[in-house]
């Protein structure tokens, strides 16, 4: 028997194999299950983003929200959707929202310090990057990220224990050990 949480599985599996058009009328159906269940509109907004429907995806979103305005994954997601549409404030807004929500979420603290990196801001963007490794310090993105604005920000000693810090990781992800 199908359910919710299977077609949601289901689609979740698809969407991470990049099988989005599998996936929606997985979650389509699942929504029809239970409509009021925020996480399979968020999943499905996932999916619409992926094949490039941003309106679709965006109503998903604010769907998932007006069900639970406090689903910081939903107001990442529309970050991500924004910036992707380079509509960057809005897309700060969002991160801000999610950050509002849940200050403890590393992604989203990285995804902000992307759009103040890519706005020249190297100040803001460090600080980002240092909150999100602060949070989660094996994070091979934020760390990447925090090694190249520290580089623009010409501090090239921190730039090298962050390189250090990665080919440690680089290190251990080959030999198949976890770091600590």
């Amino acid at each position: 028997m199908e359910t919710a949480v299977k077609l949601n599985n289901s689609g979740i599996a698809l969407t991470e194999a990049n099988r989005p058009f599998e996936a929606i009328p997985l979650f389509q159906k699942a929504i029809i299950m239970e409509p009021e269940n925020p996480l399979l509109w968020l999943n499905l907004g996932i999916a619409q983003q992926k094949t490039g429907d941003y309106n679709e995806a965006i109503e998903s979103f604010q769907h998932s929200l007006i069900i639970d305005d406090d689903l910081s994954e939903s107001w990442n997601s529309m970050g991500l959707l924004y910036y992707e549409m380079m509509e960057f404030e809005l897309a700060k807004n969002c991160y801000m929202s999610a950050l509002s929500r849940n200050g403890n979420d590393p992604k989203t603290w990285n995804n902000l310090g992307v759009l103040y990196y890519n706005e020249n801001n190297y100040k803001e963007a460090r600080n980002c990057f240092e909150k999100s490794v602060s949070l989660c310090p094996h994070y091979s993105d934020a760390l990447y990220n925090l090694r190249d604005t520290c580089r623009e920000l010409s501090d090239y000693n921190a730039a090298a224990e962050f390189e250090r810090v990665l080919s440690g990781l680089e290190l251990f992800n080959k030999q198949g050990d976890k770091p600590e």
